[in-house]
């Protein structure tokens, strides 16, 4: 073999050695730093269990902050619910002239049904509407003298879309159809109960900003105290070269701990407060006539709850590590 060719072969073989060994290395650094994570997870949950009364404590604290704006997100998604339903209930009452035959009346009303943005219309004759009108009054006798029915025959309708402005669109193109005397609709309660749901989504949003500071200065506290308690041994490690990063991992992982066991408690105490208000909820929507159940947080819900709570947890972590962090110089 020529001494060109030993030479090229060599070379091959340490380009091989030095690819494996390069991937080996990786490897070997991507193990050590899961092994780390998983070491310094176990290990900060160990320190919470050891101190079970204080980190209850802060939990508590966290979960409190959580339950407020947590139960009005839920009160204001039923009351969207409700808004559903009261627009499904909302109707036009359009009343035909007053000496319109019944005949006639009942014409209008299949003109009106025929519509293509009503979805039904109930004819209440002139008749009817009298015998309706005693009943609510009580006042049989008195009414009975009259010689003429002074009420005029309705169409009481349902219409297809049931927001705000289609519905006075539909009332305005109702109001122009011969033989209607008065088209009328209150909408004024929707409008007032859709503006006061505007103003829940608002005070929600400014609840769940300020109580989530709350968290990160809460967390933020607890993990100030724990540095300084750790801060000899923060030092030695940082002089022997460990990084910031190395230092910060397990201050994280009690920070997020934290944001989760306090998650945990905050949905405990949705869910019992849920059970203990649905009975008199209950009854008293039953007592208007009404069906309305306490919303609960469900799969999703309980998701989104528990997630924010551990990433305000480890956000607080992170940020009370890192400005601690700066300050301790290793002596």
């Amino acid at each position: 073999m020529s001494d060109r060719q030993t030479s090229a072969t060599s070379q091959g073989a340490t380009r091989r050695r030095g690819a494996r060994s390069q991937r080996t290395g990786l490897d070997s650094r991507a193990r050590a730093w899961a092994r780390h994570h998983r070491a310094m997870a176990r290990d900060s949950a160990g320190r919470l269990v050891r101190h079970p009364l204080a980190s209850l404590l802060t939990m508590l604290a966290i979960g409190i902050a959580l339950v407020l704006p947590c139960g009005l997100w839920l009160t204001l998604d039923s009351a969207r619910l409700l808004d559903a339903q009261l627009e499904e209930s909302a109707t036009l009452t359009v009343y035909m002239t007053p000496s319109m035959a019944e005949r006639e009346a009942m014409a209008l009303a299949e003109t009106l049904r025929a519509h293509p943005d009503v979805g039904s219309a109930r004819l209440v004759t002139a008749a009817e509407g009298m015998a309706e009108f005693q009943q609510v009054l009580g006042l049989d006798d008195a009414l009975a003298r009259l010689d003429d029915n002074p009420l005029p025959a309705s169409v009481v309708i349902t219409p297809l879309n049931t927001a705000p402005e289609a519905v006075r669109d539909l009332a305005g193109q109702l109001g122009s159809v011969d033989g209607v005397d008065e088209v009328r609709l209150d909408l004024a309660w929707l409008e007032r109960l859709r503006r006061i749901a505007e103003l829940g989504q608002r005070l929600t949003l400014a609840l769940g900003v300020l109580f989530g500071l709350g968290v990160l200065l809460i967390v933020g506290n607890t993990i100030r105290l724990a540095v300084e308690s750790r801060r000899k041994e923060i030092e030695v490690v940082t002089l022997i070269g460990a990084t910031h990063a190395f230092v910060r991992r397990p201050f994280l992982y009690s920070g997020a701990w934290y944001g989760l066991g306090g998650g945990l408690l905050a949905w405990a105490l949705l869910s019992l407060g849920g059970q203990w208000l649905a009975a008199p909820v209950q009854a008293l929507a039953q007592s208007y006539g009404a069906h309305f159940s306490m919303p609960g947080l469900g799969l999703d819900g309980s998701a989104i709850l528990l997630v924010s709570s551990t990433l305000l947890g480890w956000l607080g972590g992170w940020m009370a590590v890192s400005r601690h962090l700066a300050e301790i110089r290793p002596r």
